[in-house]
């Protein structure tokens, strides 16, 4: 029993949970811990279980999603299979939402115990076999975050594979950008990491490369590579998406129609290569969410609001006789980047703001363009008169993710961009063993945030990569051959494509290196000819045969 602190130890009395714990059959040792997960506890557990001779733990504390593994590993230390654990969480199913309660959730954290002992008593040793790990990584994508990664697992002495669709490294978005709004230049910094990864030993890339096929498991994976007239097939142990994102090409406000009509990333450019074009005195106005956080777009581009003030923070530096207009609905400079929106409006840069309901109007004047706004402050309108009119176009996933997202079954968000596997626990991983991902394949984010994920996913990766061998089986779904009539209902349902027929055997069989354990296989089987080993039917009947159940009257149950 671990005391959480005061997590459910403060609700939950412990002691009398431990002690009710040592009447239950098959019990022989029962004891209660402040933190069952320090050290010295695990060190303790571990002696507890070679003088009391266990062969079955269970441990009551938090979740299983953070702990169970750790307390698998120190089975295995103490020298008993780790799938001979049985875990209870009393406090996310009990203390925590049981505060008010403490006699209840005293009882009911009881009866959890109970439950898991009952399940103890049937779980079984299970083995797991190891494969030689195939110590080369994948990166697709080109642009900042793949360059970046790509270089942070060579300089660690790893084989890398960067197939990229396009003639050159930059991405799509990145190799347009100068500067950041903190002031650091971005191109030096691109040209820097182009000529590493061009030049590293340990770096095989391909441009114009389109990936054709994907199969295999974390450790072990096999694609197919697609030249112009050419074809590649690769071997590795861990990927990770890059494949970046593309500016939203506005269809409104006149972009595409008026010369003077440009977005963020135009106007950057502008400032950049033809800072003579824009005059001494201009009148800028830009116009913010355009694209995004509609309905067909509700979420944020996230780095719109930074852009729009990096730009007008260097139009009034290289010219400040120049007047900038930000026509908003909010500004959403995140972070430490407030001190820049505060920087803006001390220059003379005017914020205004205007309901989604009732947008700026833009209207064509000869070579210049007038812009109509309602002032959500004044409430009425105001005609602005402007030189340039700068559109915040919203970042939307690059095409190419869809396809990519098909191929190795990993999911898109409602926006179409990839989807972690949790953001708290594993923000950079898929559900996917043995894939990561980062950079604006995973949301919208600004430099630094793409080097830091990137690097961050390649860590992960390295993490497969530093073993020489790794184990699958275990927990894995299993196929009873003499249940089994090929009825491909399993096929149809696992969502990473693992079963298979043996045409020999007339069966089908699933790879335990490839099985994920989620158990859909099994759950959809009408001949119940599969199981998930560590959750076998007659293992969830014995905790569920443990609740103490009571009679509810007649009259209760039909109400």
């Amino acid at each position: 029993m671990c005391h959480c602190g005061i997590n459910i130890a403060g609700v939950v009395d412990v002691a009398q949970v431990s002690e009710f714990a040592k009447t239950l059959p098959g019990v022989v040792y029962a004891d209660h811990y402040t933190f069952t997960c320090a050290t010295d506890s695990l060190s303790a557990m571990r002696q507890v279980i070679e003088e009391h001779h266990l062969n079955r733990v269970v441990v009551a504390s938090c979740s299983p999603r953070t702990h169970e593994p750790l307390f698998q590993d120190n089975l295995r230390k103490a020298g008993l299979n780790k799938y001979l654990f049985e875990m209870a969480n009393i406090r996310d199913q009990d203390s925590w939402v049981h505060q008010g309660d403490p006699v209840r959730a005293t009882a009911k954290a009881k009866e959890l115990v109970k439950m898991a002992v009952g399940r103890a008593g049937v779980l079984e040793p299970l083995h797991e076999f190891p494969f030689p790990v195939a110590q080369r990584a994948l990166v697709l994508g080109g642009g900042l975050a793949g360059l970046v990664a790509a270089l942070t697992i060579a300089d660690a002495g790893y084989k890398v594979y960067l197939p990229d669709i396009q003639e050159r490294f930059g991405g799509s978005l990145a190799h347009k950008k100068h500067f950041t709004l903190e002031g650091h230049a971005i191109q030096p910094y691109m040209q820097k990491l182009i000529h590493q990864v061009e030049d590293h030993p340990n770096i095989r890339w391909w441009p114009n490369a389109r990936m054709t096929s994907f199969s295999g498991h974390v450790g072990s994976f096999r694609s197919h590579l697609e030249f112009p007239d050419n074809q590649w097939e690769i071997h590795y142990g861990a990927a990770v998406i890059a494949t970046g994102a593309v500016e939203y090409q506005p269809t409104e406000y006149l972009y595409g129609q008026h010369p003077r009509v440009m977005t963020q990333v135009g106007m950057e450019n502008l400032l950049v290569d033809n800072l003579d074009q824009v005059g001494d005195a201009p009148t800028c106005v830009m116009i913010q969410c355009v694209g995004s956080r509609s309905p067909e777009h509700p979420y944020c581009s996230r780095i719109c609001c930074g852009a729009a003030v990096k730009n007008a923070l260097r139009l009034k530096e290289m010219r400040p006789r120049a007047r900038v207009f930000i026509l908003h609905r909010d500004i959403r400079t995140y972070g430490l980047k407030e001190i820049y929106y505060k920087k803006a409006r001390d220059l003379g840069v005017q914020f205004i703001r205007f309901e989604p309901e009732r947008p700026p109007e833009v209207a064509a004047d000869g070579e210049g363009l007038t812009i109509t706004v309602f002032d959500q402050n004044l409430k009425a309108p105001i005609k602005l008169n402007a030189d340039y009119l700068t559109l915040s176009a919203a970042i939307r996933p690059h095409p190419v993710s869809r396809e990519i997202a098909q191929l190795f079954k990993l999911p898109l968000d409602a926006d179409g961009f990839f989807m972690e596997a949790h953001q708290k626990l594993r923000p950079l991983d898929f559900a996917s063993s043995g894939i990561f991902l980062c950079g604006l394949a995973h949301s919208p984010k600004d430099t630094a945030e793409s080097i830091a994920q990137a690097q961050g996913a390649a860590a992960r990766a390295l993490g497969v990569l530093a073993q020489e061998e790794m184990y699958v089986g275990g927990a894995v779904a299993a196929v009873d051959p003499q249940k089994c009539v090929i009825c491909l209902t399993c096929m149809r349902t696992c969502p990473y494509g693992v079963p298979r027929v043996d045409q020999a055997e007339g069966v089908i069989t699933i790879d335990p290196a490839a099985c994920h354990g989620c158990g859909n296989c099994a759950s959809a089987c009408p001949r119940k000819a599969i199981e998930v080993m560590h959750h076998r039917d007659k293992q969830f009947l014995s905790k569920i045969g443990a609740i103490d159940l009571e009679e509810v009257p007649e009259d209760q149950a039909a109400s």
